[in-house]
């Protein structure tokens, strides 16, 4: 990844007061509610196998366990079929650019054509005109976007979501233990988790994404999607 800066494993306070108050960085709701997210997808295999884990657990109350799914817009247009599945498993789907693109490294109008090529794949595959965002949830690859470029995709009708718990499932420097570990360590009520249905980040996913929800779902956590 170039131009990489460590990301904190979670991210502190002060960085979500110094940011908009716009920026969605967790939702507490004082009930034991957790938010998994998932970058970079759908991926053949990878995806797939995060939404048959995911029919396969259930909230304390019965309810399906959810999630969140930024999608690549170039990813959608070549695996439409498992984008179309993560919504009829009743997951969200939200915006993650066309082509992964870095904020901090883009001209404003370039990123926001690029995020409205996402749209439209995305509305296609779900068969919806584009007038306004359909998929109204935007992540910004890396977390890095220029606050103009934020402003100019909120008056748009997007909703920034960031996060607040990193796995580093991305990380061939680490190891799937420590990838369990950042989570359930620094994991609080509200948090929205990163995880990546990526071929990249397949094998820690795959280790922790499992043992994560079932530690929190034995401590009376329910996982949602988000929503607008």
């Amino acid at each position: 990844m170039k131009n990489f800066i460590p990301l904190p494993i979670r991210v502190p306070s002060f960085a979500k007061w110094w940011h908009p108050s716009w920026y969605v960085w967790d939702r507490p709701t004082g009930k034991k509610t957790l938010y998994l997210t998932f970058d970079d997808g759908p991926i053949p295999e990878v995806t797939e196998w995060v939404l048959d884990m995911l029919s396969r657990k259930q909230n304390p109350d019965n309810s399906p366990v959810e999630a969140t799914f930024f999608c690549i817009g170039d990813n959608v247009r070549k695996h439409t079929h498992i984008f179309k599945k993560v919504l009829g498993a009743g997951h969200t789907a939200g915006n993650h650019t066309y082509n992964h693109l870095k904020g901090w490294l883009t001209k404003k109008n370039t990123y926001l054509k690029n995020v409205h090529l996402a749209e439209v794949e995305m509305s296609k595959a779900a068969n919806k005109g584009v007038h306004t965002p359909n998929f109204p949830l935007f992540r910004p690859p890396y977390g890095k976007i220029k606050r103009q470029q934020a402003k100019a995709l909120k008056k748009q009708g997007y909703g920034i979501i960031m996060y607040r718990t990193v796995s580093y499932d991305w990380d061939t420097h680490t190891s799937p233990e420590k990838c369990l570990e950042n989570i359930l360590k620094h994991t609080r009520d509200g948090d929205i988790i990163v995880f990546h249905d990526s071929v990249k980040a397949f094998q820690n996913m795959q280790y922790a994404l499992p043992r994560v929800i079932d530690y929190f779902l034995e401590k009376g956590y329910s996982f949602r999607k988000l929503e607008d």
